[in-house]
């Protein structure tokens, strides 16, 4: 398989980039400082991508290959890529669903610990040497919140799950109600928002479901409400969650995701009751690594003529 063309569309983990070297020719599409004219002149060897949550497969770069034949998401997400397209075309797609669900999940419980019990400023006020002229100030009990979710799909099962160790009365909000489970359904975000101490967005983004979290649902969940995004930065209306934090309208936030990632609001940095991480849900060297598999492990069958791993399209 040494001749197939792979464009590999950003860095994205050095194990996987290494192997796709081994294993095929791999094309590195961020080194190349004409991109188009690159596209072109590769037209006729490139019948790989591998993309992530950042960078996927658009129409553009689809149309410009003519030999694509399958698109591998190192990222269970799917909104950087023209599904459309592929279909279209024939253009197989995959992805890593399941496998960083516990990561993403944990990764939520941790947020929401975070922001309640304020982890991030203890531990600076500890480093700072404040403790020596006095106490931290009192935060707030994360066991028995009522967590609502967004999405009760394998992420968002998860986080509930793990809330009710908590003693967590789960409720969710999903496109329809969900058979086998005793969570409570809510048929609005506001609704489920107003029903809710903890808020935690965990669909996948659709156009549907870009600012899912608004002013109204941000207002529902109130002043002491804390809302917990590990799905997508465009679920959230990004200025109206900076204006409800400095405005004290919303409680609090553990943010893993952005709207134009690497770029965060810089109103945020200020806030101790905000936690910001850089896009780590799945990022554990274990996870990554099987990840990294999946994408290879696709890209093999599919170019031996076996049944896709994960197949999208």
């Amino acid at each position: 398989m040494e001749a197939i063309g792979v464009l590999m569309l950003c860095p994205m983990n050095s194990y996987l980039e290494q192997e796709l070297d081994k294993r095929f020719k791999l094309f590195r599409y961020w080194t190349q400082p004409k991109q188009r004219e690159f596209l072109a002149q590769q037209a006729e060897s490139i019948r790989a991508i591998v993309g992530n949550s950042n960078s996927g497969a658009d129409a553009d770069i689809i149309d410009s290959l003519p030999k694509l034949e399958i698109v591998s998401s190192f990222s269970v997400g799917l909104d950087r890529i023209d599904l459309l397209k592929c279909k279209e075309k024939g253009i197989r797609v995959t992805n890593t669903p399941d496998v960083l669900t516990e990561d993403v999940a944990d990764l939520a419980i941790g947020l929401m610990l975070a922001v309640l019990r304020r982890i991030c400023e203890c531990d600076k006020y500890v480093r700072s040497g404040a403790w020596k002229l006095g106490d931290f100030k009192l935060t707030t009990k994360f066991s028995g919140k009522r967590v609502g979710i967004i999405g009760l799909g394998r992420i968002g099962l998860a986080v509930a799950e793990r809330a009710e160790a908590f003693d967590c009365p789960i409720n969710y909000y999903s496109r329809s109600k969900k058979a086998n489970t005793n969570y409570t359904y809510y048929g609005s975000v506001v609704e489920l928002a107003s029903n809710s101490d903890i808020l935690v967005v965990a669909c996948a983004l659709t156009p549907e479901t870009t600012h899912i979290v608004n002013r109204e649902v941000m207002d529902a969940l109130g002043p002491k409400g804390v809302l917990i995004n590990i799905g997508r930065g465009p679920h959230v209306d990004e200025a109206e969650l900076v204006s409800a934090l400095v405005e004290g309208r919303l409680g609090g936030a553990g943010l893993d995701v952005f709207e134009k990632e690497p770029e965060v609001p810089e109103q945020l940095f200020g806030l101790e009751n905000v936690v910001l991480l850089p896009h780590v849900g799945s990022g554990t060297v274990e996870t990554r690594k099987v990840m990294a598999d999946l994408v290879l492990g696709n890209l093999e069958a599919h170019f031996s003529s076996k049944p896709l791993l994960t197949p999208v399209v």
